[in-house]
């Protein structure tokens, strides 16, 4: 078998899942090294400490071989939510960001405009179909703009932005920050078009919480100000008392204590299989995946609001059904895990995703279609 199959082979979720957008169920490789790893930690003996410890600089370096980046350029946070907290909150200027982000980006730029007493100051773009196109954000420019923030794949509409182009657009002079949570391990793109980098595993990873990190290259570093440095990220190299060391001229400087060792194993885990497998590979896969939801919808006459053309898209379908409600109950009575919000339905299949789960789809959008309702 190939890499991909075997890596194909690893999901053994009940047929019915397609909500990895959301959160992914933890990996039998995954759940396997944790248990091994849980066992080491509670031996309390140091070289047992030491061999779990070691997950962290595993993480690291198979996260940055994914990005194309230095293994001393990636640090592990709590959440996706902490490196972008390290990126805004070092920052000055205005920074360009879509009203219709993911709260992770829109209150913690808020919330860092805020303490800054707004030296760091937002600008709110509202692109067509929240869009972050690289026309909607040269549209935003001028010389007070420092940065711009954007979530690579959109978590509503699953609209994937064209990193390269955006950073034509920003020039050499400002920063791309970048939100990868739907996209990384996912998309196969160079990465090192943009300045920072913020993940985390617990989507398409299979590697649950508490495994983000943050890639911050030498140009972020140059314009970021260490704002959040803790014990981890400064000069010293051991604990240090009696002084105030200041922050690291590394990427160590945003990082706050020493991460979770068993949450970095999960994260070196699940990034692992997606580098063995190969993430073209596995992009591929998912889009065959897509491609066979987005024919489902249209056969059942269900509107599509995402972008149908494979370069735009990443694992999201977003459905606009006339009625949402009554589809979310339809998917969720055929054991269908999906996301609904409001008036959209969100579908995420993964590369794993099995003909058994695509068939259950098709057969329950079949029946919700001829199914009819007499009001009294």
């Amino acid at each position: 078998m190939s890499a991909l199959e075997d890596y194909v082979g690893t999901f053994d979720t009940e047929p019915g899942y397609l909500n990895w957008a959301a959160f992914g169920p933890l990996s039998p490789s995954v759940r396997e090294e944790v248990f091994a790893d849980a066992d080491l930690l509670a031996s309390g003996r140091p070289s047992s400490l030491a061999l779990v410890a070691e997950r962290i600089g595993q993480a690291q370096e198979t996260v940055a071989e994914l990005l194309g980046a230095d293994a001393a350029d990636v640090t592990l946070q709590p959440s996706s939510t902490h490196g972008l907290q390290h990126a805004l909150y070092g920052l000055t200027g205005t920074v360009v960001a879509s009203t219709a982000e993911f709260p992770s980006v829109s209150l913690t730029l808020e919330r860092a405009s805020a303490a800054s007493d707004r030296a760091l100051t937002p600008r709110w773009i509202t692109p067509a179909d929240g869009r972050v196109s690289p026309e909607a954000a040269a549209a935003a420019l001028d010389d007070e703009v420092t940065a711009l923030v954007v979530s690579h794949v959109d978590f509503r509409t699953g609209y994937r932005v064209d990193l390269a182009a955006l950073r034509d657009v920003l020039g050499p002079d400002r920063l791309l920050i970048v939100d990868a949570v739907q996209s990384f391990g996912v998309v196969d793109v160079d990465y090192t078009a943009a300045d920072v980098v913020i993940g985390h595993g617990y989507k398409w990873l299979r590697a649950a919480r508490g495994s983000g990190f943050a890639w911050f290259s030498p140009r972020a570093r140059e314009r970021i100000t260490p704002v959040l440095s803790g014990i981890t990220g400064t000069t010293a190299t051991g604990l240090v008392v009696d002084a105030l060391p200041g922050p690291a001229e590394s990427a160590r400087a945003y990082t706050v204590s020493v991460p979770d060792t068993l949450a970095a194993g999960r994260l070196a885990i699940g990034a692992r299989d997606v580098r063995d497998a190969g993430v073209a590979a596995i992009e591929s896969r998912l889009a065959e995946h897509v491609d066979t939801v987005i024919e489902i919808a249209d056969r059942h006459g269900i509107e599509v609001v995402s972008p149908r053309e494979r370069e735009h898209r990443a694992g999201i379908v977003a459905l606009a059904p006339e009625e949402p409600a009554r589809l979310a109950a339809a998917l969720a009575n055929a054991g269908i895990v999906v996301t609904a919000r409001g008036s959209s339905i969100r579908i995420a299949p993964h590369a794993g995703t099995d003909a058994e789960t695509l068939r259950l789809l098709d057969e329950t959008l079949q029946a919700f279609g001829q199914t009819t309702f007499i009001g009294s």
